[in-house]
């Protein structure tokens, strides 16, 4: 049975006449009266009494209405689902975002906006350390990645800069130099460093690691974190000093101070990243988003 006789036998139905409902299909009234005979008899049994003012449902044909009106409705929601996900307004999209992008306010308002202007869209959002989510893009069992730059695998994947973030100090509220506004990292050598695991960022570890070995902090003495965030928990609990992005300052600790360096000797990218030649409509609708 074709669809389009369905839509014909709903028109005449609605319109309890052939000659309206040909006008509203926009199709000449002899040609409709055959497709509705045709369908009576694919089905079997006459779904319309012919009276000489217009027409009126059978038994049959009521029942044989509330299915065909059910029949078209779901068709053309499957026709819109299907170009929506082809025009990138429906689909869903499952987002990476590591740890140190958490307290990025950009982010999720770009995400929040994203959401209200396409809600057909479902997001996704896990959130992890650099390897792990940097793996889960090139396996597919992630769309894209909100990451921190230097990133040693970053050539694989496409990449859009957010933003670009300096790093800041923090020190418990008790440090001699927690009322300063700018600290320089060599006024730091007799404070332990509290720095987080290389797997979370190792590009930023890096340029941390080194950056602390150059104003001569004891490297041997540091203090792990498992994440940015808990290195903040340890500054607060009196293990020592941390050095994080700016957007963690947020962080709302009473025995926690944030510090500029004056150096300005840290800086990070904020970059979305998603694969090479992606073809999800839905993932090239979000890049263009940011």
């Amino acid at each position: 049975m074709e669809l389009r006789y369905l839509r014909y036998f709903v028109a005449v139905a609605q319109t309890q006449h052939f000659t309206r409902a040909a006008e509203m299909l926009g199709m000449s009234q002899p040609p409709l009266s055959q497709q509705i005979r045709r369908l009576e008899r694919e089905v079997g049994t006459p779904l319309f009494y012919r009276q000489t003012r217009g027409v009126e449902l059978t038994e049959a044909g009521e029942a044989f209405y509330e299915d065909a009106c059910q029949i078209i409705a779901l068709s053309d929601a499957a026709m819109e689902k299907a170009k929506g996900i082809a025009r990138g307004m429906n689909g869903k999209l499952y987002l990476g975002v590591t740890s140190s992008n958490a307290f990025h306010t950009q982010i999720f308002s770009s995400l929040r906006q994203f959401q209200q202007r396409y809600p057909q869209v479902a997001l996704y959002q896990k959130e992890d350390n650099m390897a792990t989510l940097m793996q889960e893009l090139e396996e597919g069992l992630i769309d894209v990645a909100f990451v921190r730059l230097p990133c040693e695998n970053s050539k694989m994947f496409n990449l859009k800069l957010i933003d670009e973030e300096p790093m800041v100090l923090a020190l418990h509220r008790s440090h001699p130099l927690s009322a300063k506004t700018d600290i320089s990292l060599n006024e730091l050598q007799q404070t332990p460093l509290i720095i987080f695991p290389q797997q979370v960022a190792p590009g930023l570890y890096e340029l941390v690691y080194n950056a602390c070995l150059r104003a001569g902090i004891d490297m041997e003495n540091q203090q792990q974190a498992s994440q940015f965030s808990s290195s903040l928990s340890m500054v607060a609990a009196g293990f020592g000093f941390a050095i994080v992005p700016q957007s963690m300052a947020c962080f709302s600790h009473p025995q926690v101070t944030f510090h500029r360096m004056p150096e300005q000797i840290l800086k990070t990218d904020v970059a979305l990243a998603w694969r090479k030649f992606e073809r999800s409509p839905a993932v090239k609708r979000f890049i263009e988003n940011f």
